[in-house]
């Protein structure tokens, strides 16, 4: 045999060993993340799941974020003394709605319904207080609001 078709067949039979050991260690890579997310899912940590099909999953767990960057911006508002502003976010973005109070409704359990409509109540008591700038008053308020969260992630899980 020429050495050129010895060299390519040579290569040809390295680079499928190769791409097999690839895909076998991403396979084992697969598993050990399936085996991870199995051992997660039949961990007990106490909370109520809300049995929310995906697509209403995902629509929940972005609003949480959506108020949990809502918070975050209140604070830096109320540190920068911009206490109007930190009112105007509270009422748009955590208070009380025809939307949110539709959210809250189409989950089925009345628990998760009354913690997620005062939330939203004390989002709107928040921003009352926010306009009267006055800091200690202002945390107070918002340390409510953050116990509603405290409270419903304390009982549920998604």
């Amino acid at each position: 045999m020429p050495l050129k078709y010895l060299t390519t067949l040579f290569i040809m039979l390295l680079s499928i060993s190769m791409s097999f050991t690839s895909l076998a260690e991403e396979s084992e890579h697969q598993a050990d993340q399936m085996k991870h997310h199995k051992m997660m899912k039949h961990l007990d940590d106490g909370r109520i799941s809300l049995g929310l099909p995906p697509h209403m999953k995902t629509h929940q767990l972005a609003n949480m974020r959506a108020h949990l960057e809502a918070v975050q911006t209140i604070i830096g508002y109320i540190g920068d003394g911009k206490f109007d502003a930190a009112s105007d976010i509270a009422h748009s973005q955590l208070g009380i709605n025809d939307e949110m109070k539709e959210m809250c409704s189409r989950i089925g359990n009345e628990h998760f319904k009354e913690l997620g409509l005062k939330f939203h109540e004390s989002g709107d008591t928040l921003g009352e207080v926010l306009k009267t700038k006055d800091t200690t008053k202002s945390l107070r308020a918002l340390k409510t609001t953050m116990n509603y969260c405290i409270q419903c992630h304390a009982t549920f899980r998604q």
